[in-house]
């Protein structure tokens, strides 16, 4: 059979990923006689291009799929995508602007058809992209939450959730953007550290020339909105003041001065203006201190007919105008640098004012419970468990939720207002007007019904998302359908930490709230992918790469394998091209391994009695590496998992086991060999697939004709089996000595082709000659003798074996002393290390079993390996 030299993976992952998707590899039907295992999709905004981060959660998640699949479990992928009202409606603007288009010239539903037009040419890139990493979604099954049926769903929710009493409409602090002109929730607010400047302005105190009071502010422009003045009543310095007034420079108001614990009388000047309109915390404290509100920003930021002067003004502008006018008369008593964080539109990247608005709300304070406590007891288990504590402290925390967005784009709220000044909720219009009517006694008429122009916050849809995939109509039937009761809950979740508050967590509210069941089972937060730098890749910072030219660079599989060599689970994944550049090479390896094994003639007469001990190693070497894995997988340890497949094919498999078995140049291999060495290329293949899948798909329908029903894709997942660490351990020691043979080479300048004896004093000869053939081949070895000290030789230990090289020349003998006692002194430094863990009761009694005596079988070696080199320095004095 020819085979390429080089891997091309462009031409592997076009062929096999249309050969998947021909055969319906990927989809997944309700079948009773399997068990389900479900991903859904974290849908990225319709908005999005493919970028790092998801190329990480959208790799771990194929690789969870692809194993489960081979498990023989029904795997169902579901993807889709969020409609991101904000991000998306900014697109449309932009799309109009260019086409000479001021959106407010055209009405909702003109603007709406634009929306649509720019969705259906641009919303399903990201679902493309992510076809050319691989990901084995049920593409059949492909959801946008503001389908008919999946906004059916939303608007279902909304009126059963007002109907009970939870969502109400009121005037409440939100976070406003003035360019979106748009309340936002927290998670969409970005917090940066900017350079500003604190202004020290002077309130005079009411009825006297001479006193005043200095107050620091980042925010002069917003003092004609104070009400008051605020101080602590343990501090000495104001208690003269308790009851007295001050008055705003510049409008000459009088505000009362009041006294509140909450005062740091170290920060500052040690007092605070109350502003209750432009600062959350001062909202809080005015309604304690029940203060009036006084709001002088408009929607866009600039200020009002209440603010008495700089009508008009931009607040920015402002700012600097107050500046200056306060300095003109006195009142400004100094400025100083300042840096402060400052939140930030995640969309428009406007500064965020704080707001009092009248908003859509939904209590939080009961609905939260149930969800709560599954994530403190273990129902839906968290990876790593670390985040447990911020999830508590956001549900213990939390504010109701502000569920209104001023938007056009996204499902609109289903109130309705009418002529007296009333409203109601229903689905339609109609129900809106048959509910009016009833309840007030009138005769109104659909057309004087005026639905709310408000949209809901897009996280008001994907929070229904494991459900409104499956079943759309359970919210208003209270009855799951089959697909539903079949696949939910889910199994895994995989996502960033900086959403399981603002996502994570409402899923698993809904989930109770709506089938009194989790939603998912485990969620691994993944980390941030960031630069060399440590700084967090952006299009701004100009520091991420395009993953569609890393791919078309290294191949899906070389980009998979990169991204996941350092992402440990919750921990931020330090990118540099070179792990993807690994990533590569590995597949190289791969691909080079099989061109050998294929390359091989085979004597079908000849036994294969000289490979039995190569054979019976890598039999239980492969299963303890797949024990090994299986442990990985449980615990989510996704990026261990990697790497202990690594090592198995790259160093135990590709390094040691087949020059193990290599026939000599130009020589045949034995049958039983080639085909025990096909299994075991196969198996490898199998636990490979889940992260190299285009690669190992390849390999495998060329090892053998294979029928459509024998692809690699929906092949077993190899079979646990006990496995014997006695041969496992053999070899081991059998690659040392190997090692060190080829370290005196190097040192000495000995050629590999030129063959040594070799002498080792021990107490166990039987084991290298189980594997004499192997150590001879591997160090080109002449003769293996078994004896005592052998003169003119260097010598080395492995274990407590000794091991000598006789030399024709004469040895160097306090060189060796010298060689003898650095390897004695770093010997004594690991044991060293190795007792630190185990004279640590909390390692010893918490770390699992296998690991506490693995590290008791690392001391009993260093130990033996000490005494011997200890001997051997003994014999050169």
């Amino acid at each position: 059979m020819s085979l390429a030299t080089k891997y091309n993976p462009a031409e592997a992952e076009a062929k096999w990923y249309a050969y998947w998707m021909a055969n319906g590899f990927f989809s997944s039907k309700v079948d009773p006689a399997k068990e389900p295992y479900t991903i859904v999709i974290p849908p990225p905004n319709v908005t999005g291009v493919l970028h790092m981060g998801h190329m990480l959660n959208n790799t771990i998640q194929d690789v969870l799929i692809r194993k489960a699949r081979m498990q023989g479990k029904n795997a169902c992928w579901v993807p889709g995508t969020d409609h991101a009202s904000i991000a998306t409606e900014a697109k449309v603007v932009s799309m109009l602007k260019e086409r000479g288009i001021d959106k407010k010239s055209i009405t909702r539903e003109e603007f709406l058809k634009y929306a649509w037009e720019w969705k259906e040419k641009y919303g399903g890139i990201i679902l493309e992209q992510l076809k050319k990493l691989g990901a084995s979604c049920d593409w059949d099954r492909t959801k946008f939450t503001m389908d008919p049926d999946l906004s059916d769903a939303v608007i279902s929710v909304f009126v059963d959730l007002y109907n009970k009493g939870k969502i109400y409409r009121g005037v409440r602090m939100v976070n406003w953007d003035p360019q979106g002109k748009t309340a936002l929730s927290d998670d969409e607010v970005i917090m940066k550290e900017i350079s500003s400047k604190l202004y020290y302005i002077r309130y005079q105190i009411e009825g006297s020339e001479a006193e005043y009071l200095t107050i620091a502010t980042t925010r002069p422009e917003t003092i004609m909105a104070d009400v008051a003045i605020c101080i602590n009543p343990n501090d000495p310095r104001f208690a003269h003041l308790k009851g007295k007034k001050a008055i705003i420079p510049l409008i000459n108001r009088a505000i009362p001065i009041i006294e509140d614990e909450y005062v740091d009388m170290e920060f500052g000047t040690g007092c605070l203006k109350v502003t209750p309109a432009h600062d959350v915390n001062d909202y809080e404290l005015g309604i304690k201190h029940k203060l009036p509100v006084i709001d002088i920003l408009n929607d866009d930021g600039k200020l009002n007919e209440k603010a008495q002067i700089l009508v008009g003004e931009d607040r920015f502008i402002a700012r600097k105008k107050i500046g200056k006018l306060l300095d003109e008369i006195g009142q400004l008593e100094k400025i100083e640098d300042y840096k402060s964080n400052v939140g930030h539109s995640e969309r428009t990247d406007a500064v965020i004012e704080p707001k009092l608005s009248l908003q859509w709300f939904l209590k939080m304070e009961e609905i939260t419970k149930p969800a709560l406590s599954a994530v403190m007891d273990d129902v839906i288990q968290l990876y790593p468990p670390k985040f447990k504590n911020m999830y508590r402290a956001w549900m213990e925390n939390v504010r109701d939720w502000c569920i209104s967005r001023q938007l056009w784009w996204g499902h609109q709220i289903p109130a309705f207002y009418l002529p007296n000044g009333e409203f109601v909720v229903a689905k339609t219009k109609e129900t809106a007007l048959e509910i009016a009517n009833a309840k007030f006694g009138t005769n109104f008429t659909i057309e004087e019904l005026k639905q709310d122009e408000d949209v809901l916050d897009t996280w008001f849809s994907s929070w229904l998302w494991p459900i409104s995939v499956f079943d759309t109509e359970v919210f208003s039937t209270g009855k799951p359908n089959e697909d539903l009761k079949y696949y939910y809950p889910t199994n895994d979740l995989v996502t960033a930490p900086e959403i399981l508050f603002f996502w994570v967590a409402r899923m698993i509210i809904a989930g109770y709230e709506y089938l009194g069941e989790k939603p998912f089972k485990n969620v691994y937060l993944t980390g941030i992918v960031r630069d060399k730098l440590g700084r967090k890749m952006s299009k701004s910072l100009g520091n991420s790469p395009d993953p569609l030219d890393l791919i078309a660079n290294y191949g899906a599989d070389g980009v998979r394998t990169g991204m996941l060599f350092s992402s440990p689970a919750g921990n931020d994944l330090p990118f540099d091209e070179k792990l993807v550049e690994q990533g590569r090479n590995f597949a190289n390896k791969i691909w080079n391994a099989f061109r050998l094994v294929k390359g091989w003639e085979i004597d079908e007469n000849a036994s294969g009695d000289a490979n039995t001990a190569s054979i019976d190693w890598f039999e239980n070497r492969f299963q303890q590496a797949l024990a090994e894995i299986e442990d990985h997988f449980d615990k989510f340890r996704i990026s261990d998992a990697l790497m202990a497949t690594y090592k198995l094919v790259w160093d135990d498999f590709c390094s040691w086991y087949l020059e193990m078995i290599k026939p000599a140049y130009q020589q045949p291999i034995d049958r039983p060999t080639l085909d025990k060495t096909i299994v075991f290329f196969e198996d490898i293949l199998k636990i490979l697939h889940p992260f190299m899948p285009f690669l190992t798909e390849e390999l495998w329908q060329q090892m053998r004709k294979r029928s459509t029903a024998e692809a690699l894709i929906i092949s077993s997942w190899p079979t646990a089996k006990s496995f014997d660490e006695k041969p496992i351990a053999e070899a081991s020691q059998v690659f040392e000595v190997v090692s060190q043979v080829r370290n005196t080479r190097n040192a000495k300048g000995i050629s590999p082709k030129e063959s040594l004896s070799l002498a080792i004093n021990t107490k166990h000869p039987g084991l290298y000659q189980k594997f004499e053939a192997v150590l001879k081949k591997l160090a080109n070895l002449s003769e293996l003798q078994f004896g005592e000290k052998v003169d003119n030789a260097i010598s080395f230990v492995v274990k407590s074996d000794e091991c000598f090289i006789p030399m024709a020349a004469e040895v160097d003998v306090e060189k060796e002393r010298e060689n003898l006692s650095k390897e004695l002194e770093y010997t004594k430094g690991f044991l060293a290390t190795v007792m630190k863990k185990l004279e640590n009761e909390r390692f010893v009694s918490s770390a699992p079993a296998a690991v506490v005596e693995t590290e008791r079988k690392k001391q009993a070696d260093a130990e033996a390996k000490i005494k011997a080199l200890e001997e051997s320095l003994a014999k050169l004095s």
